[in-house]
C-alpha cells in the first residue's frame, strides 16, 4: 500500500467529505501492514490457504483453525505438494469443512500445475488477478478482492459483495440496501484509492 496516506487522504477530501470524515485519524497501517520486502510465491500462496480457511468464518475461529493447520507443518513449510500428501481427514480434523478440504487441495494441485501461478501473480492487472484466482473451487470475487488487497497491497479495490461495505456505506450514507448502481456512483470517484475508503466503511462498523 501506498505510504503516503496524507496524500490520500486529501484526495478524499476532495472527492467525498463524507468518507473522509469518517477516515478520522484512522491508521491505515492497522489494516494494512506495511511490506518491508517483496512477498515470495509462497508467502502468497500461504496467504490464499489462510483466506480459503476463513471464508464465512469469525475472525477468532478462522484463527484457531489456521493455527491448527500450521501444525500440520514444519516451520514455514506450508507448502503445496504437503498439503496434497495429507489425507482429506487429517486437514478435516483441525477444523475446517470438507468443502474447505477439496479447496486447499485444488489450489495445491494447480498451483503445482501453474494453473496458478504465483511467481507471475503480482505482475498481473487487478482483472487477471481475478480471473486466475476464481479458477479454483471454492474460490469467488470475494476472496480474490481479499487477496488483491492484503496480499498484493492494490490500493483500488472494492467488493461488491462483501456485506460489511455494504452495510458501512448504508450506516454512512443513510441508503437502505443500495443497488449497485447507488454503489457505484459513490465509490467510483474514490479511484485510484477504493482499498482505502473499503477500509475505512469497515472501521466505522467497529
Amino acid at each position: 500500500m501506498n505510504k503516503n496516506h496524507k496524500l490520500i487522504r486529501n484526495h478524499f477530501k476532495k472527492v467525498d467529505s463524507i468518507i473522509y470524515k469518517a477516515m478520522g485519524d484512522l491508521d491505515f497501517n492497522e489494516w494494512i501492514k506495511p511490506q518491508k520486502k517483496k512477498k515470495g510465491s509462497l508467502e502468497h500462496f500461504r496467504a490464499l490457504c489462510r483466506n480459503i480457511i476463513g471464508q464465512q468464518l469469525a475472525g477468532k475461529a478462522a484463527d484457531a483453525i489456521t493455527n491448527r493447520f500450521k501444525k500440520l507443518f514444519t516451520p514455514r513449510q506450508i507448502n503445496p505438494k504437503k498439503i496434497l500428501s495429507l489425507s482429506d481427514q487429517t486437514l478435516r480434523d483441525v477444523g475446517m469443512s470438507w468443502a474447505k478440504v477439496k479447496y486447499l487441495k485444488d489450489l495445491s494441485q494447480k498451483t503445482l500445475n501453474k494453473e496458478v501461478n504465483f511467481d507471475l501473480i503480482g505482475s498481473f492487472s487487478d482483472e487477471k488477478v481475478i480471473e486466475k484466482l476464481t479458477k479454483v473451487k471454492g474460490i469467488g470475487p470475494w476472496t480474490a478482492e481479499m487477496f488483491l488487497m492484503f496480499t498484493l497491497g492494490r490500493e483500488d479495490v472494492f467488493s461488491f459483495g462483501d456485506l460489511g461495505l455494504r452495510r458501512g456505506l448504508e450506516k454512512l450514507y443513510k441508503i437502505q440496501n443500495p443497488t449497485v448502481k447507488q454503489i457505484e456512483k459513490i465509490v467510483n470517484p474514490w479511484s485510484p484509492y477504493k482499498s482505502y475508503g473499503s477500509i475505512t466503511l469497515w472501521h466505522s462498523l467497529e
